[in-house]
């Protein structure tokens, strides 16, 4: 179960999809559409690769290689492959670097837009109607950090993120559907299950990051919300 919490972040990009709504031609079909269809290919790409891998190599082959597809091309007998492989690995690495960013951007010029983050990253370029600032902003941040050791914590958060969006389903009116609400409670349930199997170290930071983030959240709605005059001309 923990592997499978662990993993989780692997699958959290289709989702970015529904990020890019304002960029898309008619998004209510076109995201309907996508995020299907991108959830599905990733699956069978990762399962091929895994059944290959771990005929090829077994599972304690598997679990002790540090580049597990060379691996599988060298003791297949085609090491002229190998090469190809890890050319396939790079481009596919930043491949799915450039969805990270793409994505990301999107949410943080969103949260720029709601003021949880500076407004000046609300900024859409003129021409381009991207929002280049986010974008850079989020490069920087990329290219600048090491993120292997924070997969622990992304996966909580993408998990708790998940969760939240399932239950928020529940707000929706009731002519949506009942299916609607049993697929949500069982996402809502699946995603509380797997970040509760996560390393006890992951999910207190993902916690403590949460917790503070709400409280300044909330901070800030208070400072900012307009007080209601009383009868004497007071401010309650």
């Amino acid at each position: 179960m923990q592997a499978a919490g662990l993993l989780f972040f692997a699958f959290a990009g289709y989702a970015r999809i529904a990020t890019l709504g304002e960029e898309v031609r008619d998004p209510a079909r076109t995201t309907a559409r996508a995020i299907p269809l991108a959830l599905g290919i990733t699956l069978l790409m990762y399962a091929v690769v895994a059944v290959v891998a771990l005929l090829v190599l077994g599972q304690q082959g598997l679990s002790e290689s540090t580049a597990p597809l060379s691996r599988v091309v060298a003791t297949a007998g085609v090491v002229w492959l190998e090469p190809v492989v890890r050319a396939g690995a790079v481009v596919a690495a930043l491949g799915s670097l450039l969805a990270l960013v793409l994505g990301v951007s999107r949410t943080t010029l969103a949260m720029a837009r709601d003021r949880h983050l500076p407004h000046a990253l609300a900024a859409v370029h003129p021409r381009f109607a991207v929002p280049h600032r986010a974008e850079l902003a989020v490069g920087v941040i990329v290219a600048a950090t090491d993120v292997r050791a924070a997969i622990g914590f992304s996966s909580f958060a993408v998990l708790v993120y998940y969760a939240i969006a399932n239950a928020s389903a529940f707000t929706l009116p009731p002519d949506e559907g009942r299916l609607l609400r049993v697929s949500a409670a069982l996402g809502l349930a699946g995603c509380l299950t797997l970040a509760s199997t996560l390393p006890g170290r992951s999910v207190l930071a993902g916690a403590a990051v949460m917790a503070v983030g709400a409280l300044i959240y909330y901070a800030r709605r208070r400072v900012s919300s307009p007080r209601t005059p009383t009868s004497d001309g007071l401010h309650q």
